[in-house]
């Protein structure tokens, strides 16, 4: 029966799919004992964010799963270097958004195809309310994170941006949520070399968000193919 299960797993992904899993959890590993080795929950998020990543370029519903899990290890995580707008973040947005996107995405399944959600093209009324919404969002966080003292303030709010940008787009289920995403791993990739030059061991951490940046950019690649595909058999 556990072979039969995971026959299955594997012949739901591509090749390159696995390829590109398996170079991701190793680069992970292997930066985690070369720079880290003590702080196994940093190690632990990292390989479930990972494997999130790969589940939601999918457009998997349990994709969303492992990103609540992982939102919540990684405010962990960024608490022990005092990145307060990461911990607001995750903690007070993405998790919760996460949960709201794993409803959307079940109650939205493609053709009933429950692995697969239906993707969905926003529209400009609602990108205009997205924006604004966005410049709110990041406009009040600035000034809680600072009343924070939090470390690398505009970094920080600029990944507060980010997020909730790529946070509502998983929810309302556009392609271009990976876009964003990608966009505050390459923030993020900053905030934390920022932290390594006070301890090396976050340099895993930087690792970490390299490979999340390389996942996003397929998540972006492998939707776009999908929602080409959907909006092709719908016109037929």
């Amino acid at each position: 029966m556990l072979s039969k299960k995971l026959r299955s797993m594997l012949d739901y992904f591509t090749k390159g799919e696995l390829a590109l899993w398996l170079i991701s959890v190793t680069l992970i590993v292997v930066s985690f004992l070369v720079f880290d080795r003590e702080n196994y929950l940093t190690l632990a998020a990292s390989l479930i964010g990972v494997t999130s990543l790969i589940f939601c370029a999918k457009g998997n519903p349990l994709g969303q799963f492992f990103i609540i899990i992982f939102s919540i290890l990684y405010g962990i995580i960024s608490y022990t270097f005092a990145y307060y707008g990461e911990i607001i973040t995750y903690l007070g947005m993405t998790a919760p958004m996460a949960v709201l996107a794993l409803i959307s995405w079940i109650r939205n399944p493609y053709n009933g195809n429950k692995s697969e959600v239906k993707v969905n093209r926003l529209k400009l009324k609602e990108i205009i309310f997205m924006i604004l919404l966005t410049a709110i969002v990041t406009f009040v966080f600035y000034y809680i994170l600072a009343a924070f003292n939090t470390n690398n303030l505009i970094p920080s709010t600029v990944s507060v941006t980010t997020s909730f940008i790529a946070a509502y787009l998983t929810f309302r289920r556009s392609a271009y949520y990976a876009v964003f995403y990608a966009a505050n791993d390459m923030v993020l990739i900053v905030l934390w070399i920022l932290a390594s030059f006070s301890d090396k061991s976050y340099l895993s951490v930087v690792i970490c968000f390299i490979v999340f940046l390389a996942n996003d950019i397929y998540g972006f690649i492998s939707w776009s193919k999908m929602q080409k595909r959907q909006e092709t058999k719908l016109e037929d």
